[in-house]
């Protein structure tokens, strides 16, 4: 049964940091590429960053580059989002997905099969 379980959400202030983890269990994990994706209420999911299954090749939102990084280490089966510069329009919640390793980064949720079940982050002004 494979489970994603993500932590490290939280308040914050405007300005601030967090680094959420997201550990992987039940699956391969070094076979997988993993993202972040978030969702604000009464908006849609949307894609934040991706990295593939080696680490080497990463992908962001514009909304986060340069703001947040994305990292896995594969000896702990955890990937990693951290998070500076926050905003308030960061707050959501956020939610780790896998899928199986592939020569591109996809940003589409719909190509993700497994999902955590969320961490929320809001950020106050």
């Amino acid at each position: 049964q494979v489970q994603l379980v993500e932590s490290g959400g939280g308040l914050v202030q405007a300005g601030g940091s967090l680094r959420l983890s997201c550990a992987a269990s039940g699956l391969t994990f070094i076979r997988h590429d993993m993202a972040w994706f978030r969702q604000a209420p009464g908006k849609e999911r949307e894609f934040v960053a991706a990295i593939i299954w080696g680490g080497g090749t990463t992908n962001y939102a514009d909304s986060v580059k340069g703001r947040f990084t994305i990292s896995r280490d594969n000896t702990k089966n955890t990937v990693y989002l951290q998070m500076d510069s926050l905003k308030p329009e960061d707050t959501a919640v956020y939610y780790c997905a896998a899928r199986y390793l592939s020569s591109l980064i996809y940003t589409s949720g719909a190509t993700y099969g497994y999902w955590g079940q969320g961490t929320q982050v809001t950020v106050s002004s």
